[in-house]
């Protein structure tokens, strides 16, 4: 049992590293099922108080995610309708096979959304998508150096106990 909570923790930990950059996937929060996971097996002693702060920063994180974007919007001069095209923009992205297809579809969605429905001239449309892009990889870099960190944290403590796991 041990073992299939290893791999299964293991695939969290990469599905949260994957979902930092996938506005489908709560990175944070998929790395802590993990550690989580990690917890429960019989070689791995549980520690409630380093799990409760990792969940708690994984939730802040994850609400923190949905206000970054929309701040960075908002600074550059976007209205609701930019952070709408951003995140519609993202989902189609990411479902494209263009490269880049995600930071593609953020900026287009944005631009879309300032200038269609907003009527927003070209120059403004331009940097309120310059401010949801900006506000993408925030939110991103965030996302990624805390599932980094889960991973570290998961992979040192198999490591410690990798002994009793074979």
């Amino acid at each position: 049992m041990d073992i299939l909570l290893l791999f299964l923790g293991f695939m969290c930990m990469i599905l949260g590293i994957i979902g930092a950059f996938l506005p489908i996937l709560p990175g944070p929060l998929t790395g802590w099922l993990g550690l989580l996971l990690l917890g429960f097996t019989n070689a791995v002693p549980k520690d409630w108080t380093f799990l409760g702060i990792t969940l708690a920063i994984a939730i802040f994180v994850w609400v923190l995610d949905y206000f970054i974007p929309a701040l960075g919007t908002k600074r550059f001069g976007g209205s609701k309708y930019g952070v709408y095209g951003t995140t519609i923009g993202l989902i189609i992205g990411l479902l494209s096979p263009i490269p880049f297809g995600m930071l593609i579809g953020a900026f287009a969605g944005a631009f879309i959304g300032e200038t269609v429905f907003d009527k927003k001239d070209t120059n403004k449309a331009l940097k309120a998508s310059f401010g949801s892009l900006l506000g993408f990889f925030v939110s991103a870099t965030l996302k990624f150096g805390v599932s980094l960190v889960y991973f570290w944290f998961f992979i040192s403590s198999f490591w410690e106990h990798k002994a009793v796991f074979f």
